[in-house]
């Protein structure tokens, strides 16, 4: 057990009364590690494995203008609440709230899988985001509570290499399932499970994190203005041009309640005794640029994964197998440039360059996406994916340990919290965007493309149904309809061009800040070394 103790004084630019940041041996960093890890591996595999399997299960289930809804209920719901893991871990502890986390998630996954129509999953994919909100936010404020900044880098990048892993291993586990004559779409949200009850037995047995004593309260009223207007941002989103008009008095009335919730937001954080989001953290500039630049990197990371897929099955007439390894280049890129750069960063303690040269292969990578079109190659697909998850990861760890590094140990939570917030926001609303672009864009491709065909009607009513039901179509049809997917995709990723490039400005305006630690061995692995070293001299 890591020992903790408390000073009078803290360390330069903090405030006095910090509780001193227990040392841990290498070891035990490397335990608690994995543990993290293994959490959020089952958490990030939800959202991506379903990826590969959601042309299928809106074809069984019916619903294809909700499919972004079974996307962005999970995205909605992690995002109101990230905020709230975080202070309420400050209140009744880091593992306990981890491991409740981790039981919502659990819950939710079977209701998912039991799901009899497309309202009851959308109910349980929200109740998943939930849960997977609590174990991607803790465990990025557990990491910051064991490891120094400047040592956070060479961590942090193993962090971001579970994302990666997640995002190769879920579209192509979801593929390998629908594809199983033997398993079915179902088994997307039960396999998780006992991955669940793994990483709940590893967390107990490793995590043992010290109780610290905070003086913390419940903020009530921040907690339901901060999350409502999230929730009504993204109905907006999600439901505007599709259960409503834009210009119709449902648009003006959820913009006037978010616009309402996020004022009183505003003042109740202003006004409370402990707040969710602190307000002095907006006026630390580096939290407003990291959270800036997080919602551009999660509009065009979470847009594309939700529905590439969709290009590659429908256009592409690929099964959901192969469009899950067509993902291997995005996931191969990102995971070398995760854990690479935050090797580097560890080296060197230089870490503005790499989110930088990010955004610009983030947009760099969406630009060459929207210009794929029934007859790209393989080869294609595959080097623009790559481009886009070279960008993603330079960017995505390197984003919150930049934001970590500028505030006091005592904002560490609110501050991860506040960034993984902000990320995840960015994520509802891209794919929310991206959603209402694809279907108001498909229908209206489809009735010029039969109009000019000279056709009458929509295929199957309106309803398009499963990938295998889009091939099965007479041939004149099908090819409208595959038309229409691609030139429909092409306008969802030129719309993400202009949001990345937004981030790149956000991170030219960056100030690398020096990184608090040492550039040598960290406090961990000295520690580690002293007995035998006192051993050695000992006569």
């Amino acid at each position: 057990m890591a020992r903790v103790s408390t000073a009078s004084h803290g360390p330069a630019g903090e405030p006095a009364g910090e509780p001193v940041k227990p040392h841990y041996t290498h070891r035990q960093i490397l335990e608690i590690l994995s543990a993290l890890m293994l959490a959020m591996l089952t958490a990030m595999l939800s959202t991506s494995v379903i990826a590969t399997a959601l042309p299928t299960i809106v074809g069984d289930l019916g619903g294809q203008d909700k499919l972004s809804w079974v996307a962005s209920a999970t995205l909605l719901t992690m995002t109101a609440s990230t905020p709230l893991w975080g202070k309420l871990s400050d209140i009744a502890g880091r593992k306990v709230m981890f491991q409740t986390a981790l039981l919502i998630f659990v819950v939710a996954s079977v209701g998912a899988g039991l799901s009899q129509d497309i309202g009851q999953l959308i109910a349980f994919r929200a109740g998943q985001g939930l849960g997977a909100g609590g174990l991607s936010a803790l465990a990025q404020v557990i990491l910051g509570d064991v490891v120094e900044p400047r040592q956070r880098g060479r961590y942090a990048g193993y962090m971001g290499s579970v994302f990666g892993v997640s995002t190769v291993a879920g579209p192509l586990l979801g593929g390998f399932i629908v594809d199983a004559d033997a398993l079915g779409w179902r088994w997307c949200f039960y396999v998780c499970v006992p991955l669940a009850v793994v990483a709940a037995l590893v967390i107990q047995r490793v995590l043992k994190l010290p109780r610290v004593k905070r003086e913390t309260h419940v903020d009530v009223f921040g907690a339901i203005t901060i999350t409502g207007s999230a929730a009504t941002l993204m109905l907006l989103l999600s439901m505007g041009g599709t259960e409503f008009a834009w210009n119709s008095p449902w648009t003006y009335a959820l913009l006037a309640v978010t616009a309402v919730l996020f004022l009183l937001a505003i003042v109740a954080e202003r006004g409370a005794r402990d707040p969710i989001l602190p307000p002095r953290l907006f006026r630390n500039r580096m939290f407003l640029l990291t959270s800036f630049t997080s919602v551009c990197i999660g509009m065009a990371m979470f847009g594309v994964m939700i529905y590439m897929p969709q290009y590659l099955q429908i256009v592409k007439g690929m099964s959901p197998t192969a469009s899950g390894l067509m993902t291997l280049p995005l996931v191969g890129s990102m995971l070398v440039t995760s854990i690479g750069s935050g090797q580097v960063v560890t080296r060197t303690g230089r870490y503005k360059i790499f989110p930088v040269i990010g955004l610009a292969c983030v947009a760099t990578g969406l630009f060459l996406l929207s210009r794929l079109h029934t007859d790209s190659s393989a080869v294609l697909i595959g080097v623009d994916l790559a481009i886009l998850g070279f960008g993603m990861g330079l960017t995505l760890q390197i984003l919150i340990l930049a934001a970590q590094n500028a505030v006091s140990p005592s904002d560490l939570a609110s501050t991860t919290s506040g960034v993984s917030f902000f990320r995840n926001l960015g994520g509802a609303m891209g794919v929310a965007a991206f959603g209402a672009i694809l279907t108001n864009r498909v229908a209206t491709e489809i009735a010029s493309g039969l109009r000019s065909a000279g056709i009458s009607g929509q295929p199957g009513g309106g309803e398009l149904g499963s990938p295998d039901e889009i091939a099965a179509l007479p041939q004149p049809i099908k090819d409208i309809v595959r038309d229409a997917f691609s030139h429909s995709l092409e306008t969802v990723f030129l719309f993400g061009i202009p949001v990345a490039l937004l981030g790149f400005v956000a991170v030219l305006a960056l100030k690398e800040l020096p990184l608090r630690g040492s550039a040598g061995h960290s406090k961990a692995e000295d520690a580690e070394k002293a007995p035998a070293e006192d051993a050695a001299r000992t006569p």
